[in-house]
């Protein structure tokens, strides 16, 4: 408990450090100005990720630090960096150069270094969290999510001191208009190569995968951030619409291509797992069909929820996020990349699950409101039976 306390004081310490340092550059009122104005995208965004994020939910705490680490630690360490960059290229290259060198090698480098060192953590200490490439693509978007929202603050607040809030091609607005609304979704998509690299790497039973699949993708990352930065620092706006066009929304169009493909892998590892385990007697054979969708669970809560209310609908929840991470996890070990632990998670897993289970059982008419969806879908036989 000591580790992730000093971890949240650290992250705490690092927001501080850096409103001194966007109050010292724009003032307390251009700070309220980027701040709100880049909060407005950090919904929608966040809201998409979760939206993918559907069949096996990642943890709520550990999804908000992920945030927390990219809009407090990524970006004070990237600070860093980039400002020693920055001055080492006016020495070297001349005054003004410094920053043409930052925006287009060094930000590249350290910002996805020190965005995609959390999920290098997570792969090292937290391997139950991933399940493959969606949760490497949910944790990178939380992450990069968090880095922009900060990174935002300040190109709005400098918009605002500079030319107040403007129109649609200055000020505020302006800025908004580019980063809020045309390109919200820059940062996860340059860290989400870090995340499918790691995501690769943490299905893989192959040593060399491990190693060099999250590097390959981190270097995809910096290639992928250093050619959207030298467009809108080397070229002009033509530049810069080629390439937002023509290799940012393509590639964009291709995650989200690829992130539909493994939704619908996840699902079939659940199917196909379910059987097994309700020939073990963990669930009813009647919850095999409504565990095996998105809208058979949906309608399974919404159910519950109007005849038993919302706890026992939480409680359906918990129990079918238990049963898909259960359902991940024996898919692990048949493949082999569930780790040393496999069997340990399992008890505890299967510990939750059958808990989570019982609770909805014991919820007043939650029983009678399975079977009346149950009935309802398939006139089949009673799910959630005690």
């Amino acid at each position: 408990m000591l580790a992730p306390a000093v971890g949240l004081i650290a992250l705490g310490l690092a927001a501080l450090v850096l409103l001194g340092l966007g109050v010292g550059k724009v003032g307390p009122l251009g700070v309220a100005v980027g701040a709100a104005a880049a909060l407005l995208p950090v919904g929608p965004v966040i809201a998409a990720f979760l939206w993918i994020d559907r069949w096996e939910p990642e943890p709520a705490r550990l999804l908000w630090v992920a945030f927390l680490w990219g809009a407090c630690g990524a970006t004070i360490c990237s600070l860093l960096l980039n400002s020693t960059a920055e001055t080492l290229g006016d020495i070297v290259l001349g005054h003004g150069n410094g920053h043409t060198l930052a925006a287009v090698a060094t930000a590249p480098v350290a910002e996805e270094a020190a965005k995609g060192i959390f999920l290098v953590g997570l792969l090292v200490w937290r391997r139950q969290e991933f399940d493959g490439l969606v949760d490497g693509i949910v944790y990178a978007g939380f992450v990069a999510t968090g880095f922009a929202f900060t990174e935002n603050i300040e190109y709005f607040g400098l918009a605002f001191v500079k030319y107040g809030f403007g129109g649609a091609t200055g000020g505020v607005i302006g800025a908004f208009v580019l980063r809020g609304v045309l390109a919200p979704f820059t940062h996860p998509l340059f860290t989400g190569m870090t995340g499918i690299g790691i995501g690769i790497a943490a299905r893989s039973v192959s040593k060399r995968v491990r190693i060099i699949a999250p590097i390959i993708g981190y270097v995809c990352a910096v290639l992928l951030h250093s050619l959207w930065n030298s467009s809108a620092t080397l070229g002009g706006a033509d530049t810069f619409l080629i390439v937002y066009f023509l290799v940012i929304l393509p590639i964009l169009g291709a995650m989200a291509w690829l992130v539909v493909w493994q939704r619908r892998r996840e699902q079939r590892v659940v199917t196909a797992q379910l059987p097994g385990m309700a020939a073990n007697g963990w669930i009813a054979d009647s919850e095999v069909s409504l565990l095996s969708s998105l809208t058979g669970r949906r309608g399974w809560r919404a159910a519950v929820r109007k005849r038993a209310g919302s706890n026992a609908a939480k409680a359906v929840y918990a129990y079918q996020t238990a049963a898909t991470e259960l359902a991940f996890l024996r898919d692990a070990v048949e493949h082999g990349t569930a780790g040393p632990d496999a069997d340990e998670r399992q008890r505890h897993l299967l510990k939750t699950m059958l808990a989570a289970r019982q609770a909805a059982v014991n919820a007043p008419d939650a029983l009678r409101a399975t079977r009346h969806h149950l009935d309802g879908r398939e006139n089949g036989t009673d799910g959630l039976r005690a």
